[in-house]
Parts: C-alpha cells; sequence; structure tokens
C-alpha cells in the first residue's frame, strides 16, 4: 500500500488537473494574443505620428513678376533679390520677343514646394505651365486670327487682366483693345502707366500720361514692349476671342458698373460721373 501511494503521489505531481489544463491554455492563448497585439499597437503608433503639412505657394492671377519674386524669396526662405537674380540660371522656355523677361508666363497657378524645391526650378514650372495653358493649338490659331502673335496675345491678355473690373468685363475690354489698335489710336490704358511707375491706383494726372515710357499707351500707339502682369486662361481667352462689339472706351464707374461705348461724348460723361463720386467719397472720408 505504501508503495501504492507513492507512486500515487508521484502522478499527481506531473498530472494537470481539468482546472490546470483550462489555466494553461488560457495563459498560452494570451501570451499568443499579446505577441499579435503588441507588433499591431506598433503599427498605429506609427500610423497616427503626424505628417508634414503639404507646403505650396498661391501665385494670384494679375500678380506682376516682382511680386511673383517676392513670394517665392519668402515661400523658400531666401534672402529678398534670391529670386529675381535665379532668372538668369534658370533657362527658361521663353519667347525671342520676351528677351529673357518672364513676365507673362509666370503662370498663376498653387505650386507644391519640398525640401528640393529652388527659385529656378519653381519660375521653369511656372513658365512652363503657362507654355501648356497658352500654347494650345486653338488659343494660338485664335490669335493669328485676329491678328496676333502669341507672345502679343499674352500682352493683351495682361491689360485685360489689369483693366477688367470683373471676369464678364474682360472680353469687352479685349475688343476695346482691338479696335483702337485697327483704327491706329493709342490704347490709353492706365494700367500700363501703373506698370511704368511700380504702382495701382484708378488716379491718373496729366502729369501720369506724359511719363517719358515705353508703356506710356496714352503717347505711343501699339502694345507696350511686353506684358504688364502675369495673366489667367480667362483673360487669355478673351483676348484671342473677344466679342463683337464697335466699343472704344469704358471706364469703371463704380465696382460692378464699367460702361462701354464707341461715342467719344458718352464716354466723358461717364469719365465725369466717375469723378464726381470719387470726389464725394473723398470728402466722405
Amino acid at each position: 500500500m505504501t508503495n501504492e501511494r507513492s507512486s500515487a503521489r508521484r502522478g499527481r505531481g506531473y498530472r494537470l488537473t481539468r482546472r490546470g489544463r483550462l489555466v494553461l491554455l488560457l495563459g498560452t492563448a494570451t501570451v499568443a494574443a499579446a505577441a499579435v497585439l503588441v507588433p499591431f499597437l506598433l503599427r498605429e503608433e506609427k500610423s497616427e505620428r503626424p505628417r508634414p503639412a503639404p507646403v505650396s505657394l498661391v501665385i494670384p492671377e494679375g500678380w506682376r513678376a516682382g511680386q511673383v519674386y517676392a513670394a517665392v524669396d519668402k515661400a523658400l526662405k531666401r534672402p529678398p533679390g534670391t529670386t529675381r537674380t535665379a532668372i538668369r540660371s534658370a533657362r527658361l522656355k521663353l519667347p525671342p520677343e520676351a528677351r529673357g523677361n518672364p513676365e507673362g508666363y509666370l503662370f498663376p497657378a498653387t505650386y507644391p514646394i519640398d525640401e528640393k524645391t529652388t527659385p529656378a526650378s519653381l519660375l521653369s514650372f511656372m513658365v512652363n505651365t503657362a507654355h501648356q495653358r497658352f500654347g494650345a493649338r486653338a488659343v494660338i490659331a485664335s490669335a493669328r486670327r485676329g491678328g496676333l502673335s502669341p507672345y502679343e496675345a499674352v500682352n493683351v491678355a495682361s491689360i485685360v487682366q489689369a483693366e477688367a473690373d470683373t471676369a464678364s468685363d474682360m472680353g469687352k475690354v479685349a475688343r476695346v483693345i482691338h479696335n483702337r489698335r485697327a483704327k491706329g489710336m493709342p490704347l490709353q490704358m492706365d494700367s500700363t502707366l501703373n506698370y511704368a511707375l511700380d504702382r495701382s491706383t484708378v488716379d491718373t494726372t496729366t502729369a501720369d500720361t506724359r511719363l517719358d515710357s515705353p508703356y506710356n499707351t496714352y503717347d505711343r500707339t501699339g502694345l507696350p514692349p511686353t506684358p504688364i502682369d502675369n495673366p489667367g486662361e480667362e483673360a487669355m481667352r478673351a483676348a484671342v476671342e473677344p466679342p463683337a462689339g464697335d466699343w472704344l472706351y469704358f471706364v469703371t464707374v463704380e465696382p460692378g458698373d464699367t460702361r462701354f461705348t464707341s461715342d467719344y461724348e458718352e464716354h466723358q460723361r461717364n469719365v465725369g460721373e466717375f469723378n464726381a463720386r470719387r470726389a464725394e467719397a473723398g470728402d466722405a472720408g
């Protein structure tokens, strides 16, 4: 009996009860689950790390080259004047008539920026985008039908962009430019004077119109030597496909109220109303 009890005791030392088997199984499952869960948690933690926000530069329609250069310098954290100097090394694909001046071809759009972006690469991106948007066959064909070279079309579009009070006025402004050129009349556009004087204003004085500059379209006939800003696609379409009309004059009497006419006396009355309202606004101020 003694031997049997000893053997039984030894047997109980190696056998697992039902509860013991369950505990072991649960413990094994817990370890296995933990082994699976830990990498999962690591992946979750890794995926939740904040990613750097994408950086971009927005170039609005109608900005002049100088404004674009300053914006690029700021966006890329470069000293002022860096982008203007980069034009020399950028090898921009500009028309021969541009003579290396990218005005008109720094296409307004949103451009991505990263650590590899340089002033030269960003300028090239803008110019290449302008060629894609302005160089379409339909645009070039329309320009030629209107007696314009592609560069002249961009030039007209830049004036339209600067002069039109609303998008719906763009076509009529373009038609005034075409009509005046056809009659050999000076364009008499304030926007070209503003470009020469590096300003933006609706007030043009008699002294301004006597400025000795190729951009003085009061004194000289034809288009200015270069575009005066960087136009968008809508202004370009208006430049090459303006609506029919005999308009020769226009003035924006107040925002949303631009008056077009072919009659000089009517135009003078409109200008008089514009001046009166400006005077009233000045007195109120």
